[in-house]
């Protein structure tokens, strides 16, 4: 169980949190059933002009905003996590069996709605404001998130359903689908990735029915904030939902490795990456191979049940390339992610890491050098020195022409 705690504090997407109080309106027709309409790959994105992006079947008009690049635009619509026999549809499946038959309602019915088919593109409001994210925090930097324009964005969470299925007037649901956000590279860290969003709200006789004398209790108060609880919500409501919440990851855990609120609501929310799920219970040793075509990665995954026992047979380890590129850097504007970006778009899954190796000031000009080694490996054939040389090439190019910076090359 030490394990288990220790993998839920460490895993880099999952999180935890109380929702605040919102109002919450009629259940509309389509929200009321699981949704398991995905969207179609066939609207993958295309540029028709230099100023507008369409992609799903709407065109975005860009601006000074706009950073998403036509490698990330190409996995919109991919759906790995609907793809029957995927590892990432297979840890979708398992987790919304365990909450169909673990928790229920008094009608026998599953008390959790699942939604795996909503748009990866949403709105500013929709993935920040909504959450009551302030506006300069720095979670919406550009150097983190991929902007359509000032105003839309491909989600960075699946958290950015959260106000719409709660005002909706759902208690309990699960959220699925694929995420982006600018990120370093190396084997755990991929640009899109796949997250599962779970809410649970609760009204005061929900939570406080089995207390002894809890007749007297509130959910909420004109209190104020602390490290352990906003400052409308009683201790007595938190450390009851922080209970829930542990003993609800707890078991969903176990069961796999084998041992914003609402008026006159409190809830919990969490959100767990799927890959990470998937690496560590397949023993996946690299996020790139999720998105393979390769039938020899595919087919280990094709099985007569959900629950089948499965462990990776690896495919064969082709040798890496490994080159270094130095330059100065342009201003204190420069972003290491924007250099990540860039060599990804070039490189793309051909790049397995980036890893910042040196960082010089010179001591009379104060100019910053970076020096960073990429590693290259083709996850499926040994890849060439001039197949490596031409790519290696094209980043510093591209560096110097993109960002700005001065080659030491």
């Amino acid at each position: 169980m030490a394990m288990l705690w220790k993998f839920m504090r460490v895993a880099k997407y999952s999180k935890t949190a109380l929702l605040p109080k919102v109002k919450v309106r009629g259940i509309p027709t389509h929200l009321r059933h699981s949704s398991s309409k995905s969207v179609p790959s066939e609207f993958a994105a295309s540029t028709p002009c230099s100023n507008t992006v369409e992609l799903l079947g709407k065109a975005y008009a860009q601006d000074d905003y706009s950073n998403v690049t036509e490698k990330i635009l190409s996995k919109v619509g991919k759906n790995l996590h609907n793809k029957k026999h995927h590892p990432l549809w297979l840890i979708k499946e398992q987790i919304k069996d365990h909450f169909y038959k673990q928790y229920v309602g008094r009608r026998g019915n599953p008390l959790f709605s699942v939604y795996d088919g909503l748009s990866p593109v949403v709105t500013v409001q929709q993935n920040f404001d909504s959450l009551l994210i302030p506006q300069n925090h720095a979670s919406r930097s550009k150097e983190d998130n991929y902007y359509l324009n000032r105003g839309h964005m491909l989600r960075a969470h699946t958290s950015a359903h959260q106000w719409d299925l709660i005002h909706s007037g759902l208690d309990a649901f699960l959220a699925v689908g694929d995420v982006y956000r600018r990120d370093t590279i190396d084997n755990t860290h991929y640009p899109v990735f796949h997250q599962m969003e779970g809410v649970r709200l609760f009204s005061c006789h929900e939570l406080f029915s089995n207390i002894k004398d809890g007749e007297g209790l509130q959910l909420f108060e004109q209190g104020h904030r602390t490290a352990h609880k906003q400052e409308c919500h009683t201790m007595e409501a938190v450390r009851l939902v922080e209970f829930n919440l542990k003993q609800v990851l707890t078991k969903l855990m176990t069961h796999i490795f084998g041992n914003a609120g609402a008026r006159d609501k409190i809830g919990w929310a969490f959100g767990l990456g799927l890959e990470r799920l998937a690496m560590i219970l397949y023993d996946i040793p690299d996020i790139r191979l999720f998105w393979s075509e390769d039938e020899r990665f595919l087919k280990q995954f094709v099985v007569p049940h959900i629950w089948q026992k499965i462990k990776f047979q690896p495919l064969s380890k082709y040798p890496p390339l490994i080159n270094d590129i130095s330059f100065w850097l342009p201003s204190e504007t420069y972003s290491k992610n924007d250099f990540y970006e860039l060599a990804r778009t070039i490189g793309g899954d051909l790049i397995e890491k980036v890893v910042l190796v040196d960082e010089f000031t010179h001591p009379k000009t104060k100019k910053v050098s970076h020096c960073y080694r990429i590693i290259y490996r083709h996850p499926e054939k040994t890849l060439t020195q001039d197949e490596v040389h031409r790519i290696h090439q094209a980043i510093e190019e591209s560096a110097v022409r993109e960002l700005g910076v001065e080659g030491r090359f």
